[in-house]
């Protein structure tokens, strides 16, 4: 209660909407809002009946303090709980609350979800359960748990919403004092009002319309809040008809209409500064006539600014001390606390609130805590304490919640506001544990205040770097601006140095900081200087191995032959130690060096043999996994990557979804999820499932554009989809998406290599039939490859598009740098590798020659996991053989390049294929035919009736005369057309079951063996 309450006593009648209804206040010239209240509730109440789901609103109410919004805000609680199966949800923010992460969250969320039955919460949860528990002040952090990304904890409570909100609809969620709002509670709240729209959910919130009533570093919220409102009313003053009837029902109706005027004039219609007024009126038994009119603003100055002098005269010392406990605690008021923290004594206590009630400062709650009539008396209470009183409260605060089992996080807030100057250990001790449990349950700012706190305080001279430290860590996942400032500071030689293994941490989280901003060759510098004076073995090896890496990604290098040589040296041995001699460093070096063999085409039976020796069974061993916080997510990325680029896709992928899983459970789900998006996208893309690839990467860039713009995330993204793009024949789209981001000359993008921008740019010029401009593009990026002694052909297939760009103008230049790209596609050694070299070989060369490079490409791709790539040379195989006159050949190829691009969504490549086969008097239609057996090219026929007479494979290909390898490529593909397999093929082709052949040939197994 408290505006409600305000007008209630000053005379509104009350009135019930039914005999069973609970009683109601007038609300004074509030009859739009509460029809509008009544429109939404009933909408919602009556579009979940009609079987809605996507019918949420979101109802704004905006005005100046004491207008009236609490009041509103009661009556639609009343009209809510009055439709029957609706929800209510309830919570207000506090002006001294607003720094306590999560208050609004929890008033609002835990009623409901502590009320769920044991199985209903586990479903309502899922597996955010360790991420929402501890936020919303559920249950512990598990021992050992890690810190929790904010962004993970909004897309975890989005997912319990989403959950509980159709088991509690209609649900109706109602915020009073929204201005007042935690940032954790309200950066979810203006997100949520997005998502609400899609549930059957009404908001409701309140807040103060004047920008400078909303604390700093928020404001942003108020413009987004009111942009998403269906809803939108700002309060306006009460009439003077409205103020005039309050006047004469608190003081009769002698009042005169001259100092109802007045009256009126001086509040100007705001309904608290009217009741405090009449306040003062009643208690200075001033008569209501005009000639006391001018007494009003003086009585008004008194009433609504009240100071130290007039509520000492009001409530006496000791039942002031009692408000001002209980304005330091803020909303829903523990009596026993603040009985402890303005040292009364329990019989002192209540007189107090007694005395606090009959001055109308204080009212009960219904589960018999306490509540200020109005924020605006805790608020002017709050700020009447002097300075040396109020941090000395706010200290016993801190300890008596603690004591009451609370809590640190609880207690926290109280002691950022203690300053002692004196170096307590005790105190500093305390804000560094608070911090640490603050970024447990995904609350870094509340932790950075903590020890900022602690610094102030300050720390012993030995613990100084230490708390930088910290600090610096804690703004790790959100602003590394803060965290770049702060490790340089305690890594600062003047201070008293650090512990070395935190020297070294310290210098790796600087570096990776750096790194994720783009600085890739300060990072590198960073651990490279470090390293040299860093005396332990262990942290030499781990800022050593971490320059490497962030060399490895930088657009340019001046030595890497050279940091390849080293990095060679740091190998040598460990990939043949025994797997229980290695550790976690031993293997990060191993995991780079495989990364290292492949960007520089070395054989992949090395680079593989160094990629397997950092598994363990095939998974990543402890203290390299994609949260470990020694060496971060980029060594298991290197390792994927390896897999990615050697044809070990598979094993790409399952350490890939691991990865999207873990950071989901430990509630990263920034820039760290974002990037396994993009990993999982670049699996998916060189396998050629090119729609899912598609869908990974574009979440990917849209985490990355929800964090900043224009991101090293966004920047790997937009690369690999511009590529997809292409692939998938949306070549305009695929040229303006990259423009955007800087692929092309200058190349304005800083966080990828520079050859890899002008490899893409160059191929982009070539489907765009701009081959001047491709072959500048591909000789910068070759040259720069070269330099760098990278010559990974699937990584960057320069030189292949460069003989394509200009084999028009220089031919026999163009042979050789196509010749180049098999010669170090075979150096390399992966099926896809050769194979893609071979077929850009061919698209320089004619007819036969052609042919043969082809057919060749097409084995190999065959044989390597990159359906795309093996769908493209299909196609490419299927127009030489027609070019040649090999008509019946060139039909079967193309229908299989068809086929294969369909599973690819290559649509563009689908298109080119037919174009084919209707230019040159074939069927390119048929794989729209119901009856697919007119998909069948002959020769597929021949190996289906032979099959279903029961012969081998073998004996198929020595009667066809043909390779082995051919009769089971085209046995697949009936099998894959038919829809089933051996057992069913003779009923799909509609003929007869033949007797199965008994004949054993050489190399088969007797019936039975081999099962």
């Amino acid at each position: 209660m408290t505006d409600q309450y305000n007008e209630s006593r000053a005379g509104a009648g009350s009135v019930r909407d039914g005999e069973n209804a609970a009683p109601r206040t007038r609300l004074r010239d509030r009859d739009a809002e509460l029809r509008s209240v009544e429109a939404a509730v009933d909408k919602l109440c009556r579009d979940f009946a009609a079987g809605g789901t996507e019918i949420g609103e979101l109802l704004a109410f905006s005005g100046r303090p004491g207008i009236g919004k609490t009041s509103l805000l009661h009556e639609v609680r009343r009209i809510a709980k009055l439709r029957e199966g609706a929800t209510v949800l309830f919570a207000r923010g506090g002006e001294r609350q607003f720094k306590e992460p999560y208050h609004v969250l929890r008033q609002l969320l835990q009623p409901a979800l502590t009320s769920l039955a044991a199985d209903e919460f586990r479903q309502v949860m899922g597996t955010w359960e360790e991420v929402v528990g501890p936020a919303m002040g559920l249950k512990q952090p598990k021992a050992g748990a890690r810190r929790l990304d904010p962004q993970g904890v909004r897309d975890g409570l989005d997912y319990v919403l989403t959950q509980l909100a159709p088991r509690r609809a209609p649900l109706v969620m109602i915020v009073d004092d929204l201005h007042w709002a935690d940032a954790e509670s309200l950066s979810w709240l203006t997100q949520f009002a997005v998502r609400s729209r899609e549930l059957p959910v009404l908001l409701v919130f309140a807040f103060r319309e004047d920008e400078n009533d909303w604390p700093a570093g928020i404001l942003d919220h108020r413009k987004d809040v009111l942009g998403r409102a269906t809803r939108k009313h700002e309060l306006n003053r009460l009439s003077l008809v409205s103020v005039t009837d309050m006047i004469r029902a608190e003081l009769g109706d002698k009042a005169e209409d001259a100092f109802c005027y007045e009256f009126w004039n001086v509040v100007n219609g705001n309904p608290f500064e009217a009741v405090a007024l009449l306040d003062q009126v009643r208690d200075q038994d001033l008569e209501p006539v005009e000639e006391n009119s001018q007494q009003l603003r003086e009585l008004a100055v008194d009433a609504t600014g009240m100071t130290l002098k007039s509520w000492l005269d009001r409530l006496g010392a000791s039942t002031l001390r009692f408000a001002w406990a209980c304005a330091m605690l803020g909303t829903d008021i523990r009596v026993d606390l603040a009985t402890r923290i303005s040292t009364q004594s329990a019989e002192g206590a209540r007189d107090s609130i007694k005395q606090l009630r009959k001055q109308r400062v204080l009212t009960q709650t219904p589960n018999g805590n306490l509540e200020f009539v109005h924020p605006l008396i805790g608020s002017s209470i709050y700020n009447t304490m002097p300075e040396a009183t109020r941090t000395g409260m706010h200290g016993v605060a801190a300890a008596e919640i603690e004591n009451a089992g609370l809590g640190l996080l609880a207690a926290s807030r109280h002691l950022v506001e203690t300053f002692s100057g004196e170096g307590d250990d005790r105190t500093v001790r305390k804000l560094r544990r608070a911090a640490a449990e603050h970024l447990l349950i995904g609350a870094p700012e509340a932790a950075q205040r903590c020890l900022h706190r602690a610094l102030n305080e300050p720390p012993a001279d030995d613990l100084k770097a230490e708390v930088l430290y910290e600090l610096g860590c804690s703004a790790l996942l959100t602003d590394p601006v803060a965290t770049v400032n702060q490790l340089k500071l305690a890594l600062d030689p003047d201070e008293v140095p650090l512990r070395p293994a935190l020297r070294v941490d310290a210098t790796f989280r600087l570096s990776e900081v750096l790194a994720h901003s783009g600085e890739l060759r300060q990072a590198a510098l960073v651990c490279q200087e470090e390293a040299e004076h860093t005396v332990d073995p262990d942290g030499r090896r781990r800022l050593q191995a971490a320059s490497f890496m962030w060399h490895a990604f930088r657009k340019s290098e001046e030595d890497g032959p050279g940091r390849s040589a080293r990095l060679g040296e740091m190998c040598e041995g460990l990939a043949g130690r025994e797997a229980v001699g290695r550790d976690a460093a031993d293997r990060a070096v191993l995991a780079m060096r495989a990364w290292d063999l492949t960007l520089r085409g070395k054989p992949s039976v090395d680079a593989l043999a160094h990629a397997d020796a950092v598994l363990d069974a095939g998974r990543l061993p402890k203290g390299l996994g994609w949260t470990d916080s020694t060496w971060g997510f980029e060594l298991p990325s290197m390792l994927g990557l390896t897999y990615t680029y050697n044809d070990r896709i598979a094993q790409a992928e399952r350490l890939f979804a691991d990865a999207i899983i873990q950071f989901e459970v430990a509630g990263w789900s920034g820039a760290h999820r974002g990037f396994a998006y993009f990993l999982m996208g670049l699996a998916r893309f060189r396998r050629g499932l090119l729609a899912e690839a598609e869908d990974f990467l574009r979440r990917a860039l849209r985490l990355s554009e929800r964090i900043g713009p224009k991101l090293p995330l966004a920047w790997d993204a937009v690369g690999v989809l511009a590529d997809t793009l292409l692939a998938r024949g949306r070549v305009e789209e695929a040229w303006e998406l990259a423009s955007s981001f800087g692929f092309q000359p200058p190349y304005h993008a800083t966080a990828m290599v520079l050859p890899d921008a002008a490899s893409l740019y160059g191929k982009l010029l070539i489907a765009m039939k701009r081959h001047a401009g491709a072959a500048a593009a591909l000789t910068e990026a070759g040259a720069q490859l070269e330099a760098r002694g990278w010559h990974n052909t699937v990584w960057a297939p320069w030189a292949g598009h460069l003989a394509i760009a200009i084999a028009a103008d220089e031919p026999d230049r163009a042979r050789e740098y196509a010749q180049k790209a098999v010669h170090d596609a075979r150096t390399f050694g992966t099926a896809s590798a050769i194979g893609t070299a071979l077929r850009l070989h061919a698209q320089i060369e004619d007819g036969q020659q052609a042919v043969e490079l082809l057919e060749e490409a097409v084995m190999h791709l065959g044989q390597s996991p990159a359906g795309y790539e093996h769908a493209v040379a299909l196609v490419d195989l299927g127009a030489a053989l027609r070019r040649v006159g090999r008509l019946e050949d060139a039909q079967e190829y193309l229908y299989q390049g068809i086929e294969l691009a369909q599973h690819c969504s290559a649509e563009g490549l689908v298109e080119q294929a037919r174009r084919e086969l209707a230019n040159y008097g074939l069927r390119p239609n048929r794989l729209g035919l119901a009856d697919f057996r007119e998909t069948l090219s002959k020769p597929e026929w021949d190996v289906a009736t032979r099959a279903v007479q029961g012969l081998p494979p073998q004996r198929i290909a020595e009667e066809l005369g043909v390779h082995l390898s051919l009769v089971n490529r085209r046995l697949a593909a009936v099998y894959r057309k038919a829809g089933s397999g051996p057992d069913g093929l003779a009923s799909a082709l509609g003929l007869p079951v033949q007797p199965r052949q008994t004949a054993r040939h050489e190399g088969e197994p007797e019936d039975g063996a081999g099962a």
